[in-house]
Order: C-alpha cells, then structure tokens, then sequence
C-alpha cells in the first residue's frame, strides 16, 4: 500500500512555503510564494493556489494542513486575528476545505512547528520546550507536560508580544503593544538595527549601501556576517543578545528542558545564538545548574510545513 500523503502550508506574515508531504514526513513536491500587502481575499488567493499547484502533481492527498500567523479557535477552525495577515474573524478551515474539495486542519504556524520538532525533531524527547521562530516576526510554541499547549482559549505561545522595553516602539500591525519582543529581535529587526547602524555610521558597509538606495532586510545582514562583515556580525551579536534576554524571562517563567529557534533568521547561526546563549547564562536564575540549551530547528525553515502535514495526518487531532 502506497504512504499516505498530504499537504503541508506554513503562511508566515510575508511567504508562503508549502508541500506535498508523506507518512515519513518527506516532501515530495514544494511550492513558495511570497508577497506585501495583500487584502484578504488576494491572500486567501494564494494559499487556494498554492495548494492546488503541489495537488496536481499529487491528486491522491488525502487532505491539507495550514500553519497560520494567527489566533486560532480550534473548536471552529476560525482564525480570531493576525498581526502580520489580513484574515481576522476567518471560518479558515471551513472556507479553505469548500474551496479545496478536502478536509482542512488548522493551527497556529508556530505551534505546529513545534508539533515537528517535538516528535521528530530538536525537541524530541522533551517533556517541557519552547520554540521561537524568527521570521517577519516572532511566533511561538510551546510544550508543556509532552503536549502542544494552546491554552485555556487555544491562543497561548503568542511570545512575540511579550513586553521587552516598556518604552520602546510600538509594535507593527494590529499588537495594541510596545517594545515586544518581536520589535527588537526578528528578520525585520535585524534589518532594522542595520539599518541604524548605517545611519550613525556613514561609512560603514551599511551606511554606504543605504546612500546607495539599496533596501536592507535581515537575510543581508546574516550573508553580509558569514562572509566576514564586522558591522554585520556586530547587529547579529546586539540582536542575539537582545533573544538572550527574552529566553531568559520564558526559561524563569517556564523552566523548559530545551529552547528551539526556528524560522528564517536562523540562518545566521552561531553568530545570533552564541549571544543569546551566553546573555541566557547570564541572566537565568541559578538554581539547578546550567541553563536549558538553545539549539537550531532540525528542519529549519520547514517546520511549521512539516508540522502542518502532521495535522492533517492526524486528522486534526492534538
């Protein structure tokens, strides 16, 4: 009997990455979109037409898993609000599934990244974990007990919006908030404290490049880094520190057997997490020995797909 196959979507807040994915969690077929700006119908758009390139080199999925951006009520598959997406007080799974012609299983992307990682990758094993994925912005899992916690309402992991500088700037999109953790560590982020930097240095290689008109997002910083760039490597150290702190409040609050970064900005590596690691043994509280450790995503940048599949493996169970 051939492995039973379905489709996974991560929709984070700028891309889509999406596949094809069977029992053995391999991709068979992957389809990425990207975007700025959408309204919601031209972003429901997308997600349909993602979904129906993979499918038609696979008519036989059985069914299609979403990871959103998103507070979700799982009970009716609605997604509540989004910081980064236009698709508050969406029927998502129902309106995806009539769209689709299959049955649709939703979650929070982040969430789903850690259903991945917890049984089969980085955080396997773990009774207690938490995940970070740095992307546009910062999404959240968590397990607690060997579950994937959602919470009284099933909106909880928002760990983005947690309050870092009671001062700082406000929080982009709908966040009501300031100084969230996502405002000073993300992709966006890391481009932003670049950005900074070439402002108050001129000559640097980010000063030049900004009088030269080019756009400075986070996934030049962390090329710029690898390849040797001191002003690079600088923002990747401030804005790891800046993680350290963050995880050092969720490891005092939640005393987690291992912190999981994800998403696009892991990339940069050791060059972002050795900071955060050194800020985390810093900062956490002493007792019980050396603090949990920080290690990358094992499926890096796919994970919230992968994790979305298994929601539609499981038939939405969790």
């Amino acid at each position: 009997m051939p492995p039973r196959r379905v489709i996974g979507i991560d929709a984070g807040g700028t891309k889509l990455l999406g596949g094809v994915v069977d029992e053995q969690l391999i991709v068979h077929n992957r389809v990425h979109r990207t975007w700025r700006g959408a309204d919601r119908s031209e972003t429901l758009d997308v997600f349909v037409a993602a979904v129906e390139e993979v499918r038609a080199a696979a008519p036989d999925v059985e069914a299609v898993g979403f990871g959103i951006p998103a507070l979700v009520d799982h009970e009716r598959g609605l997604s509540v609000w989004s910081n980064h997406l236009p698709i508050d007080d969406v029927p998502f799974r129902d309106l995806m599934s009539e769209r689709l012609g299959l049955p649709v299983f939703v979650d929070n992307d982040t969430s789903a990244a850690i259903l991945a990682e917890h049984r089969h990758g980085a955080a396997r094993g773990a009774e207690h974990a938490v995940m970070l994925a740095l992307g546009t912005g910062i999404g959240g899992g968590l397990v607690l007990g060997g579950r994937v916690h959602h919470g009284a309402r099933g909106f909880a992991g928002e760990l983005g919006h947690m309050t870092i500088d009671l001062h700082g700037e406000d929080c982009p999109g709908g966040c009501p908030g300031r100084g969230c953790f996502e405002t000073v560590v993300s992709g966006r982020a890391i481009g932003a404290a670049a950005r900074r930097l070439g402002r108050e240095q001129p000559d640097s290689t980010f000063g030049k490049r900004l009088a030269a008109g080019e756009e400075i997002r986070g996934g030049l910083v962390t090329e710029l880094a690898h390849d040797g760039d001191e002003q690079a490597r600088e923002v990747l150290a401030l804005v790891g520190e800046r993680l350290g702190i963050g995880i050092a409040g969720l490891v005092n609050a939640l005393d987690p057997n291992v912190i999981v970064i994800g998403g696009g900005a892991v990339a940069a590596g050791d060059l972002l997490l050795d900071p955060a690691r050194e800020t985390l043994a810093e900062r956490a509280l002493p007792p019980g020995g050396a603090p949990p450790p920080i290690v990358p995503a094992r499926f890096g940048s796919e994970s919230a797909m992968l994790g979305a599949a298994l929601l539609a493996l499981d038939g939405g169970s969790r």
